[in-house]
């Protein structure tokens, strides 16, 4: 286990040059004083790695050492083509390259890692969209990529929600791929970094120049804290049910797993004819009701009263339509 996170250490320091303690320890998931003693033991193995004082100080290698410690396992090699998205890579404008990198890969890799991997191409498929939904219609995806990866800024066409249009001048971060839709992080020139869907840009052009990123600017940590925070605005208010005995896979297919499961760990004892009561959190009511009706009479809605009128209004007007 030690001389794995050694190498780790090596590597870190051979690809990012100077880096504190701090920053290793959190890339390793370890303290700072074991970092210590790794750099100790790694200087004792000859390894020339010194650290320079001060607040801009760290750990780094000397000018021109370089590791020969690169070969892949058979588990890592194998590992590098489950990152091979194929859609992905073709709507960013990379399946040949993709394609070309795969091969010199294979090619490059002695006979044990190349079984490996070839096994893993031909039993594992990642399938990004989700069921019954294609993916987003994205032609401008490779010109906004072109202008993350050289930071240009971008004037762009932008068909918000409700059909308005809107024209823009961003700085793009960075792009994400969330359940088969892209997503574009970007800021305008003076202000903080946001998100676009790239299927509602209409139309694109680069601008001349280039833009300087936020200093600290992490796109990982950036969407995470979205995902965090666009989860918490989404849900505006609470539904009380009463869910039927073997009912909770359905329910939690109807309306997400985690917040099913928070509330069955939040719910009282069943009943005697086993009915649990449920505490759910909801987008809206009229949302809600669209998703509960699903359950037929598998779920009782007992609040909000508004919602259970909701609910017997539809119920009724059901009851018209069929009998």
């Amino acid at each position: 286990m030690r001389a794995s996170r050694l190498l780790s250490l090596l590597l870190l320091l051979q690809t990012r040059g100077r880096m504190t303690a701090p920053e290793l320890a959190a890339e390793l998931e370890v303290s700072i004083r074991t970092v210590y003693r790794d750099v100790e033991a790694l200087s004792a193995a000859g390894v020339p790695v010194y650290a320079d004082r001060g607040p801009a100080g760290g750990y780094q290698l000397l000018d021109g050492y370089r590791t020969r410690l690169t070969g892949l396992t058979a588990e890592e090699a194998s590992s590098l083509f489950l990152a091979g998205l194929p859609g992905p890579a073709a709507e960013l404008g990379l399946a040949d390259v993709a394609a070309t990198a795969e091969l010199k890969l294979l090619a490059a890799l002695p006979p044990e890692p190349r079984s490996h991997a070839s096994r893993m191409r031909e039993r594992f498929l990642l399938d990004v969209p989700g069921w019954y939904r294609s993916a987003d219609d994205v032609p401008h995806l490779s010109d906004v990529a072109e202008a993350v990866w050289e930071q240009r800024p971008l004037h762009m066409t932008y068909r918000r929600w409700g059909q308005r249009e809107v024209d823009r001048v961003i700085h793009p971060y960075g792009l994400v791929l969330k359940g088969g839709s892209w997503y574009l992080v970007a800021a305008p020139p003076e202000g903080s970094p946001r998100t676009y869907r790239v299927s509602r840009i209409l139309t694109v052009e680069q601008l001349p120049g280039r833009f300087r990123r936020l200093e600290g600017f992490e796109l990982t940590a950036f969407w995470r804290a979205y995902a965090k925070e666009f989860r918490e605005r989404m849900y505006t208010a609470e539904a009380v049910v009463r869910l039927a005995p073997g009912r909770e896979d359905l329910l939690a297919y109807t309306m997400g797993s985690d917040v099913v499961a928070a509330a069955l760990a939040a719910a009282g004892e069943p009943d005697p004819e086993g009915w649990r009561t449920l505490t759910v959190p909801v987008e809206s009511l009229t949302h809600a009701r669209w998703l509960l009706l699903r359950m037929g009479a598998d779920v009782e809605v007992l609040e909000p009263a508004e919602l259970r009128a909701l609910m017997a209004e539809a119920v009724a007007g059901l009851g018209k339509l069929y009998l």
